[in-house]
């Protein structure tokens, strides 16, 4: 699922690439993709696009008339901006946006098409669309650790909430866990206030770190079809399964709930021991959600 340095990227690059343009037709290829009805995706043709932001993981392209196109890309989604007259391909195409210069893309991989597109009108309509999860780049450590410590959660599932924390998943959630030596499954309520120092300055380095990388790789250039992923060849463990952990050598682990997986390092964040998932059974079922979908709202588990 793209996070908060690969929407920041595709904010940029669409800043880059569309701002400005008028949005002449749109092709929804797959009736799934659209979860609104009022106003009328159709609505946004014939309006220029005047600005492009970031809302959580979602990005927001801002038209005339105080309209909104709010994507969700989820999992598998992504975008592409290819020359005039491209159309959605294949089985993989959810939508084709035609711009003066060029058309924008929506795809998205696999069987399940999880992502979605709103359209909404006025920012009061936009706001509700906002998951409320915290900047990290601006929180003053105390700030960061009452909101952890707000409910007993397990700490990967609080880190990676969208309304906790704004912008960090799974894939970073890793990362960033990894990063600061605690355990995926370390209880909020008992995290003191130097491991939550720690994990907020993980937090901004990992993220940091991880859009300049991006910004670095792919310049002006707007990203192409299948660069932009959650299995980075510089990530310490997230994908890593089975891998040596680049700063102890020791073999990457993971645990496994439905559609969820962690990876984790034990000698760097569980003081070695393995995490087994028929042991975290009880806890991962009462606090990680089985689906995809309700990880990403936020929800618990049903």
């Amino acid at each position: 699922m793209p996070e908060l340095p690969d929407v920041t990227l595709y904010v940029e690059a669409l800043r880059r690439s569309v701002a400005g343009q008028r949005l002449e037709r749109v092709r929804i290829a797959s009736p799934f993709l659209i979860r609104s009805v009022e106003p009328p995706v159709f609505a946004l043709e014939g309006r220029a696009l005047r600005e492009v932001r970031r809302l959580g993981k979602r990005i927001v392209l801002g038209f005339e008339e105080d309209l909104f196109a709010v994507l969700h890309l989820m999992i598998a989604g992504r975008l592409r901006w290819e020359p005039p007259g491209a159309k959605a391909p294949g089985k993989i195409g959810l939508a084709a946006f035609a711009f003066e210069r060029g058309a924008l893309l929506l795809t998205e991989a696999g069987t399940k098409k999880r992502a979605s597109l709103h359209v909404v009108r006025g920012e009061a309509a936009l706001k509700a669309h906002d998951p409320g999860g915290l900047d990290v780049f601006a929180l003053e450590a105390a700030a960061f650790a009452a909101a952890l410590r707000r409910e007993n959660r397990t700490l990967k599932r609080a880190l990676a909430n969208p309304r906790l924390f704004d912008g960090i998943g799974n894939a970073y959630g890793d990362e960033i866990l990894h990063a600061a030596g605690l355990s995926p499954v370390a209880l909020t309520g008992r995290l003191d206030d130097e491991a939550c120092a720690r994990l907020l300055k993980a937090a901004r380095d990992v993220l940091g770190r991880g859009l300049e990388r991006l910004r670095a790789e792919f310049g002006e250039r707007f990203p192409g079809a299948g660069e932009i992923t959650a299995f980075r060849p510089e990530f310490a463990v997230h994908g890593k399964y089975g891998k040596p952990c680049p700063a102890c050598g020791t073999r990457v682990q993971r645990i496994r709930y439905a559609e969820n997986e962690t990876n984790y390092c034990p000698r760097c964040q569980t003081g070695g021991k393995l995490l087994a998932d028929r042991s975290l059974s009880r806890l991962l079922k009462d606090d990680w959600p089985r689906t995809i979908e309700a990880w990403e709202e936020g929800q618990p588990a049903t």
